[in-house]
């Protein structure tokens, strides 16, 4: 057992060459597509259908028949990497650990596009979802994201917020997401630089490769959730982080923020764990300990909040 990973599995791992270290996003794309194709499958569904959304397509998963809370999940990938294929395992594990049926999005991405095109595609989702899009609404909505994913996920809230608060879900999940985009100087950035998988520069490129070079917008709190100045209002959250993750301390900062705002938060530090654990399951048990407690925060929603999305909707336009 390493005195510093979760497992001898994670340490391989993070001293492994990682295709995030590449400036060449075409290959970063094929090594993540080839490396999802060599994958085991995952559990079996009852159902897995392709479905278009109003702005993207995605994929929708259901683990049984019947009704059963809904996961709109937003996979990561720097926003500019990684499709609903590449995420295809980890999304049935979560389906069948929680027993929630999940939507898929595949989102757009970068550099073709830009921010804001993504969290587009993440509000219209949920929107759609609302709206009865997929048929009978849901008795419960999570959105769920990790890593860029989870910056969607927050910025999503945010903005229904303010634009359609009867389509927040019930719960936000946020996995190692980066909820500052312009940090370069907290010590997690700092101590966790390199040799942890997820490196700090390759944090930086994704970043300003989003917003399409624009440094300038890396404060903007409609890229960067950590810079929101008002955090009320919320969903209740889930913030997961990795304690080998350069983007950690942002995130957590983000999550004592909520928690101050008065959003029910729970913060979780994942101990010995990488960024991206969500995708080591078959090769990591304690990465795939990892993400069947993600699992359980998903089917800890049970009911919707009481009162939130039934005013939402009676103030809808």
């Amino acid at each position: 057992m390493s005195q510093v990973f979760a497992d001898e599995a994670l340490a391989g791992i993070a001293a492994g060459t990682s295709p995030f270290g590449s400036a060449d996003v075409g290959a970063i794309r094929a090594a993540i597509a080839a490396r999802a194709a060599g994958r085991p499958r995952g559990p079996e569904m009852h159902e897995v259908r392709e479905v278009a959304l109003p702005t993207c397509p995605g994929r929708t998963y259901r683990p049984a028949a019947g009704p059963a809370p809904l996961v709109v999940f937003l996979h990561g990938g720097g926003w500019s990497v990684g499709d609903v294929d590449a995420f295809d395992r980890p999304v049935r594990r979560l389906a069948a650990a929680s027993g929630a049926d999940v939507l898929a999005v595949d989102h757009r991405l970068a550099p073709e596009q830009p921010w804001p095109a993504s969290v587009d595609d993440t509000v219209a989702a949920l929107r759609h979802v609302a709206d009865g899009g997929l048929g009978a609404v849901p008795p419960a909505v999570v959105v769920c994201g990790d890593s860029a994913g989870g910056t969607l996920a927050a910025l999503a809230c945010l903005r229904l917020r303010e634009e359609a608060p009867y389509a927040l879900p019930d719960l936000q999940v946020l996995v190692y997401p980066n909820a500052d985009l312009s940090d370069t100087t907290s010590p997690s950035m700092r101590e966790k630089a390199t040799g942890f998988g997820l490196d700090a520069a390759s944090a930086t490129f994704f970043a300003r490769l989003w917003v399409g070079g624009d440094e300038t917008r890396l404060r903007d709190p409609r890229v960067s959730p950590l810079h929101a100045p008002d955090l009320s209002g919320l969903p209740p959250a889930v913030v997961v982080t990795a304690e080998h993750d350069p983007i950690r301390d942002p995130a957590e900062a983000y999550a004592r923020r909520l928690d101050a705002a008065g959003v029910p938060t729970t913060l979780r530090r994942e101990p010995g764990m990488i960024h991206n654990f969500l995708q080591f399951d078959e090769l990591s048990p304690a990465a795939a300990a990892a993400a069947d407690r993600v699992a359980a925060d998903v089917a800890g929603v049970g009911s919707p909040r009481p009162g939130a999305r039934g005013r939402g909707r009676a103030a809808r336009p």
